[in-house]
């Protein structure tokens, strides 16, 4: 059987006929003329089919729903806009008027981000659908919505691009049969009564480039428009940048030199004879005597042994080392018996270790949690498997047999060159006299501290290393926190020395929120704290043997578990209380809750000897060679860094 479609023919359109189907009783389509009333409509419709190829019926229904759509109007209003940095947390209502919804499925929202500029692209945020609290509530149950942009990482992980945007509504709702979509601006906003305007500092690192932007975001009372400009502030080469007192960093050119002469240097010192009392500390992240440095260095004093110390010392990889500094440090590294880092050191991962040398890194961090080095192999900031980093370490202190084998693979070593003997900073927490000391001493320095209970916030830096460090501080609402703890707390910021961001906090919450991320060792503030805030930090490992609650912070964890993994489930692994938000933080840090079976657990698992004797173990190893103890001082040459004063250990 035909199954034909009636189209209309020229000469109908001008007659002002209008075909029509019927079936006959043999079930075939038969085209019947039908006078038309309203020729104007006619001719219309009947236009439409031709160029749209579709019937005439067909154009009235798309006609029709043409003009529905002109009906389809928009409430919305915004309840609250809070800005944090460059982090907007907004909440609001928005409804098509005349079609009330109650399937929560059936309605999105979307913030748009426009440019005038084609070449930029439009920016999309979900927002999530809320139940409604006002008025409205029984009959637009879900025409609230609430929704967080973070300014920070808008494009691709980096700041908003360059440009100037309007930010409009975009509101779809499923009505008689499909989609109905409308974007419009957000509204009204009776919390304000004249214009305003935010601004704030946005930044993004590499490795190659540090850029600063100017986030402005100004909402207009009679336009009801917000209106979105990011500019470029600046652009600097991270290691052109001034480090203290260092002064410009080498260009690109001279590191070269400097790192070919430096093993040339190394490679005519090995001519020379290892010396088997000589024991070399070097770091690239600490410029004083402190950490794993400090207690080893203590012990080995307290032995009267006669080895001869030396520390090559720096604040950060950015700081220059002039040509007799490198030519120093390569003649101690091809001398040393012992050559110890606690840290990430690339100048010396080029170098064959000489035969009777001992390369030995005690790492900062105690036990494994994030991944770090070959672990991290094809992930972002990963290292490739043709990388020499870390591989010629022959010893490297770890806390547990547990995690001899995370040691091993994230620095590309056998797992018999790891030795589960601890970490000498520990010894710390089982030394009541030298806590009580330290407690005492700080208590002095920090006045601010006395009669309140102290929160200590120690998040770790995100980023692929020194840097490229930053801590996203607008995922934290620092306002929240102040109004719900400010009477009983202090808040104290202790951020990770690679981050090169700062928070910026009101000045009117100087009395609750206080920065001591200069204060080097971060045990002694572990000492005076009520409370832990940290995120994916090693710093829970040292703490949990204070038996203190522990709250992880941390709401970025989806994208930081795609760019840089656990070596364990994080829900399974922290030993402390999770919270996503702010407001979920402060709910957890009233509660002030230890798992004490869940904390003992982790304890057991992380150290496999809680006595504060690590120091003495590793010493032990040192002088098992045959050293002779002899009646005198260790002899401590002062190069860089390294004075025998047990209150004045800083770098020169």
């Amino acid at each position: 059987m035909k199954n034909e479609q009636s189209t209309l023919t020229e000469k109908q359109a001008v007659e002002g006929l209008q075909p029509d189907i019927d079936v006959n009783n043999e079930g075939e389509n038969k085209i019947i003329d039908v006078p038309i009333v309203n020729k104007k409509e006619f001719v219309v419709t009947g236009l439409m089919s031709m160029l749209l190829g579709k019937t005439n019926n067909e154009v009235k229904e798309f006609m029709k729903q043409l003009d529905n759509k002109k009906e389809f109007l928009v409430h919305r209003q915004i309840q609250s806009m809070h800005f944090n940095g460059s982090f907007l947390s907004i909440k609001g209502e928005a409804y098509f008027s005349d079609y009330p919804e109650k399937d929560v499925h059936k309605i999105t929202k979307k913030l748009i981000l426009t440019s005038r500029d084609e070449e930029i692209e439009t920016v999309e945020i979900a927002l999530k659908n809320e139940q409604s609290t006002t008025v409205i509530a029984s009959k637009y149950p879900y025409a609230a919505y609430s929704g967080e942009v973070d300014f920070q990482k808008l494009s691709e992980g980096l700041p908003l691009a360059v440009g100037q945007y309007d930010m409009m509504l975009e509101i779809s709702q499923y009505i008689a049969g499909e989609w109905q979509k409308q974007n419009v601006t957000l509204g009204t906003y009776d919390k304000v009564k004249t214009n305003f305007v935010h601004s704030t500092t946005m930044q993004s690192y590499s490795s190659r480039s540090n850029k600063k932007f100017k986030l402005t975001i100004s909402y207009n009372v009679i336009s009801e428009g917000v209106r979105v400009v990011s500019k470029k502030l600046a652009e600097v080469d991270p290691l052109d940048m001034v480090t203290g007192n260092q002064g410009p960093t080498d260009n690109r050119i001279v590191r070269g030199i400097k790192n070919r002469f430096f093993r040339l240097a190394y490679k005519m010192h090995s001519l020379l004879p290892v010396k088997n009392k000589n024991i070399s500390f070097l770091s690239d992240s600490r410029n004083d005597i402190s950490g794993n440095f400090e207690y080893i260095y203590e012990e080995i004093k307290k032995r009267q042994s006669d080895f001869k110390l030396a520390f090559y010392l720096k604040g950060s990889i950015k700081q220059d080392k002039s040509f007799a500094e490198l030519n120093t440090l390569a003649k101690a590294i091809a001398t040393s018996k012992y050559i110890m880092v606690d840290d990430f050191y690339p100048l010396i991962y080029p170098l064959k270790i000489r035969k009777n040398s001992e390369l030995i890194q005690v790492w900062h961090a105690v036990g494994a949690f994030k991944t770090f080095g070959y672990s991290r192999v094809g992930m972002p900031g990963g290292p490739k498997l043709t990388s020499k980093n870390h591989r010629n370490y022959t010893k490297v202190l770890v806390s547990s047999k547990n995690i001899v084998n995370k040691y091993a693979e994230g620095f590309g070593i056998a797992e018999s060159a790891v030795i589960p003997i601890g970490a000498p900073r520990t010894d710390l927490f089982f030394d009541e006299v030298r806590k009580k000391e330290i407690v005492d001493r700080l208590h002095e320095e920090l006045p601010f501290i006395n009669g309140k209970k102290v929160i200590l916030f120690a998040p770790t830096f995100r980023g692929n290393g020194q840097q490229t460090a930053y801590y996203p501080f607008g995922m934290i609402n620092f306002k929240e926190i102040y109004e719900a703890l400010k009477n009983e707390y202090v808040f104290l910021l202790k951020i990770h020395p690679f981050v090169q961001n700062k928070p910026e906090i009101p000045y009117e919450y100087d009395n609750f929120f206080y920065d001591v991320s200069e204060y080097r060792e971060i045990n002694d503030l572990l000492l005076i704290s009520d409370q832990l805030v940290t995120d994916y930090s090693s710093v829970c490992f040292e703490y949990a043997l204070l038996n203190k609650p522990m709250v992880f912070f941390s709401p970025d964890l989806g994208e930081y578990m795609s760019d840089r993994d656990f070596y364990y489930d994080y829900f399974d692994f922290i030993p402390g209380s999770y919270a996503s938000n702010t407001t979920m933080l402060i709910e957890k840090l009233k509660k002030e809750s230890v798992d004490t079976k869940r904390l003992e657990t982790f304890k057991d698992y992380f150290f496999d000897d809680l006595d504060g004797k690590v120091s003495e173990r590793f010493v032990d190893i040192l002088m098992t060679d045959g050293f002779a103890d002899v009646d005198e001082e260790v002899e401590v040459e002062q190069i860089w860094g390294s004075v025998d004063n047990k209150n004045n250990k800083k770098g020169v």
